[in-house]
């Protein structure tokens, strides 16, 4: 089989050059023509936009050093003269704390799903193709986890290997690899019973390479969209780590620490203390969003109506 069908008879997944026309568009152009007509995936995608590109260039951005800092401004309010969104509770300006520390809170929510996604995914499409004792021993070892909340399980782990950035970004990877291995597993199972699979193996196609051409191209999406859903997870728990105590360590600019430095301002600035807060939630929603309308734009029916 030169290319491989998609999920229930739907449009492929891949097509060859001559297919690829304005009159046949291939399934990858559908989504692309669908989330460009999704405005609320794309203003989440620019405002995304911008809050990346501001932690990237947070050294040319930030007015000030973001350890720097005066104790005869301190707590000034959002729109002072010199802070356009005030200062914390040691005088360091809030604007230039809030830029750098995007940097450590978007790494928190990115790098554990990046690399939970690459161990559970492959961990998952293992299990699900193979099957048998060796689906039941990777997945009964990752029902273990699932026997703990996300959250309590993060606090444990960072609990017993100590505070900082590197033991948070361990504990979120291993939090979210029995999740996106859960989700892997299960779609790899429906489309191992496929028929185009079947006549794979027909025609003598080792099972590398009924993975690599086949598989892959018919579970990645599902799973790129659930891993896209755990990032805005991910930066809540690392918050909260931090918050907690667990995470990063003070003087360092980080949204969750930010956010429980500040908590004895809310009394005298409400509107200051909860910048970190809305920095999480802004963030955290964005990649909701995006993550939603992904779905909408690869669900295999949804593309198969607007075909017709």
């Amino acid at each position: 089989m030169n290319q491989a069908e998609s999920i229930d008879g739907a449009l492929p997944l891949s097509s060859s050059p001559a297919r690829a026309t304005n009159k046949n568009p291939t399934y990858w152009e559908h989504v692309r023509r669908r989330l460009s007509r999704d405005p609320i995936a794309l203003i989440s995608a620019g405002v995304l936009l911008v809050i990346v590109l501001g932690a990237i260039f947070a050294p040319l951005l930030a007015p000030y050093a973001p350890q720097q800092g005066q104790i005869m401004s301190r707590l000034r309010p959002i729109a002072s003269a010199g802070h356009l969104l005030g200062t914390d509770e040691t005088g360091r300006d809030m604007l230039s704390r809030l830029l750098y520390g995007g940097r450590i809170s978007l790494l928190s929510g990115v790098l554990p799903v990046a690399i939970a996604l690459v161990i559970g995914g492959g961990l998952g499409i293992l299990a699900g193709f193979r099957g048998g004792l060796v689906n039941k021993l990777i997945m009964r070892t990752m029902d273990v986890f699932f026997a703990f909340p996300s959250t309590l399980l993060a606090i444990a782990i960072v609990g017993t290997l100590g505070m900082g950035l590197f033991n948070t970004l361990l504990s979120l990877t291993l939090v979210f690899i029995p999740q996106i291995t859960r989700i892997s597993e299960t779609v790899t199972t429906q489309v191992r019973n496929m028929d185009f699979i079947e006549a794979a193996r027909a025609t003598g196609a080792s099972s590398a390479m009924i993975i690599r051409h086949h598989v892959l191209a018919n579970v990645l999406g599902p799973i790129l969209v659930y891993a896209t859903s755990l990032v805005s997870l991910s930066i809540i728990i690392a918050a909260g780590l931090s918050f907690l105590g667990l995470g990063v360590s003070p003087p360092t600019a980080e949204w969750g620490l930010m956010l429980n430095s500040l908590r004895q301002a809310i009394y005298v600035d409400p509107a200051l203390a909860a910048l970190p807060g809305a920095m999480i939630f802004i963030t955290s929603m964005c990649f909701n969003l995006i993550s939603d309308g992904l779905r909408t734009a690869m669900d295999i029916r949804i593309n198969v109506e607007t075909a017709r």
